[in-house]
């Protein structure tokens, strides 16, 4: 998708006075007090984020994912947790807008434009987080719909959505495993229901949940696609955008922590002078600024392969790799030039240092992304 240079500028600039009016001046209460910004969620579906990369044919935005990149980026600089409210949404939205039925694409993705339905993606289970194949949670067809069984833990918008991209098992037994597996559309329901909320040491606001199903029926109509065992294929092809996502928001906590290290190293004095003038505090000011531009041009990479339709697991696994290692390099760095105020919680930079280490485990460890950057590796370059 084209880049529309102006159209891209009003949407960032309507970003960034949001942000400015309605984020930042709240933001350290909602964040430490852990409450989930409603009225913040309204505002966003307004604007359209919630269908910010859904056709407009469907009434999303139609935004290309450089675009959106430049959204998450903008968003997380001033509290990353907003841009997770809508990221695993989208991962969903995704997986029907790419792999749906005619019907399912009519019946779900203006709804998921609105935010009328809000989700996200339910893969994760308690024995089970980098091995999907290993998932448990079955799905038996019984006539024209399926019985859920199992657990799924740490899904984002569990508590506060009504909506989830379920992946289950189909067939228990099917070997390789992966072809056992699909994907579902679960609108919240009898014998779907939160377990409990689980506390985070970072990432606050949005809800992260345990979720249960005793036997929760499903519709056959909301198996993706209508064929079972392509699950994992749709799943990791929803990927690529997430870790678009968590790369730009790698790139925001970084830049966040740039821009907080760069202010107070020219007010704080020693010996004298304002410690930016001190070698030792500059050579850390160069080295962040160098992983910001270099991680925003990985993402930009990134992005423009998704929107030209390329296979980008590599080049969107290593900007989630760079950008997340920026993401906690540039914290632990504001954190030693803000000395024992980057330790209080009058500032933001503690926010930064543990918001950070999620990006580096959520949609796909970073050691998990080396391996997927190696073997594609390999294989485009046969010899």
């Amino acid at each position: 998708m084209e880049n529309n240079q102006p159209e891209e500028s009003l949407i960032l600039e309507s970003i960034d006075r949001f942000l400015e009016r309605d984020v930042k001046p709240h933001v350290r209460e909602w964040e430490h007090d852990d409450i989930y910004p409603h009225e913040v969620v309204a505002q966003m579906k307004e604007m359209g984020l919630f269908g910010a990369i859904i056709p407009q044919e469907y009434g999303g935005l139609g935004l290309s994912a450089s675009t959106y990149a430049k959204i998450v980026e903008r968003i997380s600089v001033v509290w990353m947790s907003l841009t997770g409210i809508f990221n695993s949404h989208l991962i969903m939205s995704a997986a029907v807008q790419r792999f749906g039925t005619g019907e399912q694409k009519q019946r779900f993705l203006p709804r998921f434009a609105t935010g009328e339905l809000q989700g996200g993606l339910a893969l994760t289970e308690p024995d089970c987080g980098t091995d999907l194949q290993a998932i448990r949670t079955s799905a038996t067809r019984e006539g024209e719909e399926y019985t859920v069984n199992g657990t799924k833990t740490w899904i984002s918008n569990g508590i506060h959505g009504n909506c989830l991209a379920l992946l289950v098992k189909t067939n228990l037994s099917a070997e390789p495993r992966y072809k056992g597996m699909s994907l579902f559309i679960a609108e919240k329901g009898e014998g779907f229901s939160v377990s409990r909320k689980l506390e985070k040491l970072g990432y606050k606001g949005i809800d992260s949940a345990e979720l249960v199903f005793e036997n929760y029926k499903v519709p056959a109509s909301n198996l993706i696609g209508g064929e079972e065992g392509l699950g994992l294929n749709h799943t990791l092809a929803g990927l690529e955008l997430g870790r678009i996502n968590v790369a730009a928001r790698g790139v925001g906590v970084a830049r966040a922590s740039l821009n907080e290290a760069l202010a107070y190293a020219q007010v704080r004095q020693t010996f004298g002078k304002p410690i930016a003038q001190h070698q030792a505090i500059q050579i850390k000011l160069a080295d962040m600024a160098t992983r910001v531009e270099a991680a925003r041009l990985l993402v930009e990479s990134a992005a423009r392969a998704y929107d030209q339709g390329q296979r980008c697991d590599m080049e969107a696994g290593m900007a989630k790799l760079f950008a997340s290692e920026a993401a906690i390099s540039n914290s632990l760095e504001a954190m030693r030039i803000h000395g024992a105020y980057g330790y209080s919680k009058e500032f933001n930079v503690e926010r930064y240092y543990r918001d950070a280490p999620l990006l580096a485990i959520g949609e796909g460890t970073n050691e998990m992304q080396r391996i997927i950057i190696a073997k594609q590796l390999v294989e485009r370059n046969p010899i």
